[in-house]
C-alpha cells in the first residue's frame, strides 16, 4: 500500500499584502449600457459621443504615478470572456497590472457568483486575496456594506471622466499609495 502524497500548499493569490484596484468596465471606462451581439460582440447602445473603453487613457494617466497598484478585474467581461480576454481590451500599460479577476473558475459556481451584488463579489475576493489596501471603481452601489469607504461610485454614463469622480478617485488613490510610517 502506498502512502498518500502530500500535495503542496496552494500558492497565495496574487496581490496579497499589495495595493489592489478592483476594476469594473461598464459605467467606469465607458457608458454603462453595453449590449452583446452574438455576431459582432459587445457594443454600446448609447448616444454617438460614447464609445467602448473611451476612458482607458484617463485611467492609465491616473495610475501612472503609482506603479505598485495592481488590477483585479471585477467586471462581467471577465465572467463572460475570461480574465485574459477581458484584460486584452485594455492598453498594455493597464494589461501589465492585471493580476486576476474576482471571478475565477477554481471552486466557483458561475450562477451563484452572478447572483451576488458586485460589492459582495469584490469583498469575497478581498478576503481571499488579502491586499494591504484596495479600492474599487464601480457604478454599482449595492453590497459594499462596511467596506463602502473603499468604493468609488462612478457615473453610469461618464464613468471615471466625471470631474467629481476623477477628483475623488485621485484623492483616494493618493491616500492608499502614501508610504506607511514605520515605528
Amino acid at each position: 500500500m502506498t502512502e498518500p502524497q502530500n500535495s503542496p500548499a496552494p500558492r497565495p493569490p496574487k496581490g496579497r499584502n499589495g495595493l489592489v484596484l478592483y476594476l469594473d468596465y461598464d459605467g467606469v471606462l465607458h457608458h454603462e449600457n453595453v449590449r452583446i451581439s452574438h455576431k459582432n460582440g459587445p457594443f454600446l447602445q448609447a448616444p454617438e459621443r460614447y464609445r467602448l473603453f473611451q476612458h482607458v487613457d484617463l485611467l492609465t494617466e491616473l495610475l501612472a504615478p503609482y506603479p505598485a497598484v495592481q488590477i483585479v478585474l471585477s467586471t462581467s467581461w471577465a465572467v463572460n470572456y475570461g480574465v485574459s480576454a477581458a484584460a486584452k481590451r485594455l492598453p498594455a500599460a493597464l494589461q501589465s497590472r492585471v493580476i486576476g479577476g474576482t471571478y475565477h473558475t477554481r471552486h466557483m459556481h458561475k450562477l451563484e457568483f452572478q447572483e451576488m451584488h458586485r460589492g459582495q463579489q469584490v469583498i469575497a475576493d478581498v478576503q481571499r486575496r488579502q491586499p494591504r489596501d484596495w479600492l474599487a471603481l464601480d457604478d454599482d452601489m449595492e453590497g459594499w456594506g462596511v467596506h463602502a469607504h473603499h468604493h468609488i461610485l462612478t457615473h453610469m454614463y461618464e464613468g471615471i471622466s466625471d470631474p467629481e469622480v476623477t477628483d475623488f478617485f485621485t484623492k483616494k488613490l493618493e491616500a492608499m499609495c502614501k508610504p506607511r510610517k514605520t515605528k
